[in-house]
């Protein structure tokens, strides 16, 4: 069980074209003592990442203009990024999706809607140590 208690100052990315799902995510992360930045989609967090430098990833898979598998594997093509955590989201807990987001470089599949804890559980596994 990873301390879920330790992920102040931890700075989390949620890319997602649902608002209710940035909302949320935001809300459980920012209690948690997470900085957020939220992108609508791949445009806009690619817009946003070399500004932000998150920690770790959140990317939904379905989004307009540049889907989830996209935005995953230009973030992983980026040198200074490879190594950040991209956790896809998705409605769809199939295996497709997941072997589909392994081949563009993600680190872990999330299934929605997701609970605060496995979210937080989620964030923890990656988070760098120590950040506080």
């Amino acid at each position: 069980m990873t301390d879920i208690a330790n992920l102040r100052g931890t700075k989390v990315m949620v890319i997602d074209d649902s608002n209710t799902i940035r909302r949320s995510a935001e809300i459980f992360l920012v209690q948690a003592g997470c900085q957020v930045v939220l992108a609508e989609d791949g445009f806009d967090a690619l817009a946003k990442i070399a500004d932000h430098q998150p920690d770790i990833i959140f990317c939904d898979i379905m989004m307009p203009r540049l889907d989830g598998y996209q935005t995953c594997a230009l973030i992983k093509k980026n040198a200074r990024f490879r190594s950040t955590p991209v956790i896809m989201l998705s409605s769809k807990d199939g295996l497709f999706d997941r072997a589909r987001g392994r081949m563009v470089g993600s680190d872990q599949y999330l299934t929605k809607p997701f609970t605060k804890d496995s979210l937080l559980q989620t964030v923890a596994s990656f988070a760098p140590q120590g950040v506080q």
